[in-house]
């Protein structure tokens, strides 16, 4: 007995259609994301109503971060090998040229701007590049090198300034844009994000400066502007040896990023990876009570001033709450998304103030004028860049992935690796937040009609409030659903949906989304029609959001952004399709007569893993049948779920549904598969107990 391929033969979709109260593209997906914003937004304010409960919960929200930035645990802090390369005088203050270590191969290029004659520690500032591209010829001279006007401002004034550039702009480039513009959406399944390196850098910054004469350790400032402005969040949030922050047009609120679309604008490097499903002013709160300036242009294209507003209400009630709200302030300069000069001057007049102990009423000159120091001046290495360095390739080794788990020697160990795996899974990565609601899984029937002696019935699958989806239920007009002996659910992609619109097209047209286009495949339906007239079985269709008819509408690069959307509410369109396949689950048995039937479900490629996910959260799935499975969430075009890889694989979560069902998996490469088959020989799942993995050619 074969279950029908479905293969593309052509198909032409009006990508926007849908039947009465369904998804329909981006604005049902619009609806969702305001809805899903508003649910994260004021956690803060609910979760904290005293001081009492601040001080209860900002070491658990600080580690929350240090996870979200891969950083829980911490790196290791290794030899910094700091290694100074060349100084000159600059308009009477000293410039070096250094770099450090921040973890073994992973260079930061720096200066360091102090005055020519120290003759006590002095108050110092770190502070932090955003994104200035500064090179000629080929050869990088750093974003730091677009910064020195900080830099020879901060020593003329009594300061240490510690400049670092970034892993992408840096001497040594690597990358920032992942998901932004290359392709590396495994990024979200390895749990990681540049801002994990910069806050890193940022954090190995401050050990180095602790070691040096002419630094007082107990007076740090960080300070950084647009990109770095948000490393400068990233490290005053985490390490409390930062005493004052001045982060300048790095900040805004989710709902600006999510709803008003501005998370275009942004490179990964701004954002943690939000498991914990925060808004941003929980990231601002945590440097409560510490000196912070948060500053800001008024027209902001990306930072828009009522987000960056709303942080600061936020975080200023934080303050408030501790006493501590005379150390927060709000800096609004005119201008668009630049480093005007009055943003220059609020940063400095606040450091004065809480570093040296300026009165409020000083003044002093504020102007960063142009260093008048060249780039060429500023570069660290000379010739040949380091053959170590891991600055380019830091995304396959910042965050540790899980290890090639082994056959376990027996069932006790099996259980203790398999329960380690679920408890990750729901506590640790995007399905711990795609929560079924009691909406979820309900299942009306709109509408039905016969051809051919066949039955197709249309029914309305309700994810929650805002979303629902369209389930198809097929069978032979001569069988009523409480007597099939089995219904196999498929779950499509764009692919499948295809097939499925080509081969029912000519018979249902009338029940399928309204503008659908098919090309009509007779052989296709007559071979289905003839596998319902040998066997009692029903064949049900779901296309989950994002696929088939609800497939997003529009250029490569706009779905990009969409798709980034998911990743800052603390989930993937991914997780949300397994989300919408457990509810057709639930949808099918609530289907009167499919309560207690026989099911399998049915998919290929992204969406076969997307089904043994669902198949891990649902009960009573007999069978899965599996077709063009990626063997891992690395390869190209397979599901991604927040922080996945750092636990486990596409193969281990096989290996867990084999414990639950027969899988069966068709046209795979066998040594992707080697572990659950091994846990299913080992174990001795096969046989009568009707678990354990099949590998079939495609087709058989």
């Amino acid at each position: 007995m074969t279950i029908t391929r479905f293969l593309l033969v052509g198909l032409s979709l009006w990508m926007m259609g849908m039947g009465s109260g369904g998804v329909r593209g981006e604005t049902a997906m619009d609806r969702w994301f305001e809805k899903e914003v508003k649910a994260i937004e004021g956690g803060l304010e609910r979760e904290v109503k005293t001081k009492e409960d601040w001080l209860a919960k900002k070491g658990e929200y600080r580690r929350q971060l240090a996870e979200m930035l891969g950083l829980d645990p911490m790196p290791e802090r290794t030899d910094l090998k700091a290694t100074k390369t060349g100084e000159f005088e600059h308009e009477g203050i000293v410039v070096e040229k250094l770099h450090y270590q921040s973890m073994p191969g992973l260079y930061v290029t720096a200066n360091l701007y102090r005055p020519k004659v120290v003759n006590e520690r002095l108050p110092t500032v770190l502070y932090l590049s955003g994104h200035a591209d500064k090179q000629k010829d080929g050869v990088s001279f750093g974003n730091k090198s677009g910064y020195s006007h900080h830099g020879v401002w901060y020593a003329k004034h009594g300061f240490v300034c510690l400049i670092i550039d970034t892993v992408q702009l840096g001497e040594i480039r690597g990358h920032h844009h992942g998901t932004h513009r290359l392709g590396r959406f495994w990024w979200m399944s390895r749990g990681y994000t540049p801002a994990g390196v910069e806050a890193w850098a940022g954090i190995r910054g401050l050990d180095y400066l602790e070691t040096r004469s002419e630094v007082d350790k107990t007076r740090f400032g960080v300070a950084g502007r647009s990109g770095g402005g948000a490393y400068s969040w990233w490290v005053a949030a985490l390490d409390e040896r930062v005493k004052v922050a001045v982060p300048t047009a790095g900040i805004t609120t989710l709902k600006n990023h999510v709803v008003d679309g501005k998370v275009s604008g942004h490179c990964d490097c701004m954002f943690m990876v939000n498991s914990y499903q925060w808004d941003f002013d929980k990231v601002a709160a945590l440097v409560a009570p510490r000196p912070l300036l948060i500053a800001n242009t008024d027209k902001d294209p990306i930072f828009p001033l009522d987000g960056v507003v709303k942080v600061y209400e936020g975080a200023r009630r934080i303050y408030g709450l501790l006493g501590a709200e005379k150390n927060i302030g709000l800096h609004i300069a005119e201008g668009g998304h630049a480093n005007v000069q009055p943003l220059n001057v609020g940063e400095f007049h606040w450091m004065t103030r809480f570093l040296q102990g300026a009165e409020a009423m000083s003044t002093f000159d504020g102007a960063a004028v142009p260093s008048g120091v060249a780039m060429e001046k500023l570069r660290v290495f000379e010739g040949e860049l380091p053959k170590d360095e891991i600055n380019t390739t830091v995304d396959e080794v910042f965050v540790k992935g899980a290890v090639v788990s082994e056959v376990p020697g027996n069932e006790k160990a099996w259980e203790k690796m398999r329960d380690g795996w679920r408890k990750d899974l729901e506590t640790k990565t995007s399905f711990r937040n795609a929560r079924i609601g009691d909406q979820s899984g309900k299942s009306v029937s709109e509408d039905q009609a016969e051809g051919d002696g066949l039955v197709m019935k249309r029914h309305r699958l309700f994810i929650d409030d805002e979303v629902s989806l369209e389930l198809f239920l097929v069978h032979s007009a001569k069988v009523k659903p409480e007597e099939l002996d089995l219904v196999v659910l498929n779950v499509l992609d764009d692919e499948g949906w295809g097939t499925f619109a080509n081969t029912y097209g000519a018979a249902f047209g009338e029940l399928l989304p309204k503008g659908t286009k098919a090309e009509v495949d007779e052989e296709a339906f007559e071979a289905e029609r003839k596998m319902f007239g040998n066997f009692k079985w029903g064949m049900a269709y779901v296309a989950p959001r994002g696929e088939g008819p609800t497939a997003f509408v529009g250029t490569e690069k706009e779905r990009t952004q969409w798709l980034r959307k998911f990743y800052l509410l603390g989930t993937t369109l991914e997780t949300e399709q397994v989300l919408d396949v457990r509810c057709a689950i639930r949808g099918l048995r609530a289907v009167e007569g499919l309560k207690e039937t026989k099911l399998w479900l049915q998919a290929s490629r992204g969406q076969a893993v997307n089904a043994v996910y669902a198949s891990l959260f649902e009960e009573g799935i007999t069978r899965l049948d599996l077709h063009e499975m990626p063997g891992s969430h690395r390869e190209v075009n397979a599901p991604n779920c927040l922080n996945v890889l750092k636990f486990l694989d596409v193969p281990q979560a096989v290996a867990m549904a084999a414990e639950r069902t027969r899988v069966i998996i068709y046209g795979g490469e066998d040594e992707a598969w080697e572990l659950p088959m091994g846990v299913a020989e080992k174990l001795e799942w096969g046989g009568e107990k009707g678990r354990g993995v099949q590998l079939r050619k495609e087709g058989h």
